[in-house]
């Protein structure tokens, strides 16, 4: 039985994004294309790959089975194509890039521009997500270099440090803690915390310097971006740790207030995740050089 690869590569989306709306999407074909092609793959396969609740969209053990070869497929595949794109140089080709939140959204673009400027036929593709979607990401060969601010252990990623960040806590400027330089961390045991989703890089600095000190953080809203993070606790909603890379316009402007942490290690580094035993392409070994002149 020779598996139709199209229909094995929509089904992998599927898989990947959680549902068939977010697969017809991100491959911009219509849902009912992306079911169409599922159906036939199962019809192909002569089990059920997927299980459908409403919305909600589960793999079977069958598809649980066939979607772990095919990540492993079409990681082959990518992985020809880096070296192809090795043979032409910087040329052509394209570069993926993939940072956490933070990284992109403050840190990544002056990079991507001076990389531009110094190699305009090569193709950018930018990704943003949380840590642990990154290092998947790069895991699955869907990235050439990956950038993330959270912590990662995995036998296969080699994690080299690249900066220093410091993470603070911020508040609206009418709270008690807007005038004072720093704070002990149990003063927050009993404040409102605002917080990122699971997998941010971001949560699990805070929540483990809370654990150190057998804190338990009380969680009033939990949203998945810096910036709505920024905006709800300008609004008084409650406080929240964040970069402070991500804070520094809007300390400027007096719409929110950022405070230090006294007892509490709350810096981290920003990392370069590495697949072992994968050499870098020309763009990744070109970007890598950028980057080395900010490291540490």
């Amino acid at each position: 039985m020779a598996l139709n690869l199209h229909h094995l590569r929509i089904f992998a989306r599927v898989a990947q994004e959680g549902g068939f709306t977010r697969a017809a999407k991100s491959l911009r074909l219509s849902q009912p294309a992306v079911s169409k092609a599922v159906r036939e793959l199962e019809r192909q396969t002569g089990v059920p790959l997927l299980e459908r609740a409403g919305r909600a969209t589960r793999l079977t053990a069958a598809g649980e089975a066939l979607y772990a070869r095919a990540r492993e497929l079409f990681a082959v595949e990518r992985s020809a194509e880096e070296e192809l794109g090795a043979l032409r140089g910087l040329s052509g080709g394209v570069l993926r890039v993939g940072a956490s939140t933070t990284v992109a959204t403050y840190l990544l673009f002056p990079y991507l521009a001076r990389f531009r400027q110094a190699n305009p036929r090569v193709e950018l593709r930018v990704s943003s997500a949380n840590t642990r979607a990154i290092a998947r990401a790069l895991l699955e060969r869907r990235l050439d270099l990956a950038l993330v601010e959270g912590p990662v252990r995995h036998p296969k990623i080699e994690v080299v440090p690249w900066r220093e960040d410091e993470l603070v806590v911020i508040a609206p400027p009418t709270h008690r803690f807007a005038t004072r330089r720093s704070i002990q961390l149990r003063e927050l045991a009993l404040e409102p915390l605002i917080v990122r989703e699971p997998g941010s890089g971001t949560r699990k600095v805070a929540e483990r310097a809370l654990a150190e000190h057998q804190l338990t953080p009380t969680v009033a809203l939990q949203l998945g971006s810096t910036e709505a993070i920024k905006q709800a606790v300008a609004a008084g909603l409650g406080l929240a740790f964040v970069s402070r890379f991500a804070v520094e316009d809007q300390v400027k402007l007096g719409r929110i207030a950022a405070v230090r942490v006294r007892e509490a290690a709350l810096s981290r580094s920003l990392t370069e995740l590495r697949l072992r035993g994968r050499a870098p392409g020309p763009g990744a070994a070109a970007f890598r050089e950028l980057l080395s002149e900010s490291r540490g």
